[in-house]
């Protein structure tokens, strides 16, 4: 079951607007903002939850960022090759 709807009237640069349509597809320009603007809060959402661990623990270490992609790439590269037959 899908979520209730509404509708909204916004605006925005005629350029960005053009540029959404042609690339939104068979769901349309409204499906396609409607994912954007989702993507935009849980990017705010998680800008949160790093001010509140950093205010708890302290900022987070470019060192840290960088052993916490790697470990993400290795346990992806994992996955891939987990899926393969030996």
């Amino acid at each position: 079951m899908s979520e209730p709807t509404g509708k909204y009237s916004i605006t925005m640069p005629r350029d960005i607007a053009e540029a959404a349509r042609s690339r939104s597809g068979p769901s349309g320009l409204s499906a396609y903002v409607a994912a954007a603007v989702a993507r935009q809060i849980e990017r705010d959402n998680l800008s949160e939850l790093i001010q509140v661990a950093e205010a708890e623990h302290g900022p987070i270490t470019d060192d840290e960022v960088q052993a916490l992609r790697d470990q993400l790439h290795q346990s992806r590269r994992g996955q891939s090759n987990s899926g393969t037959a030996a």
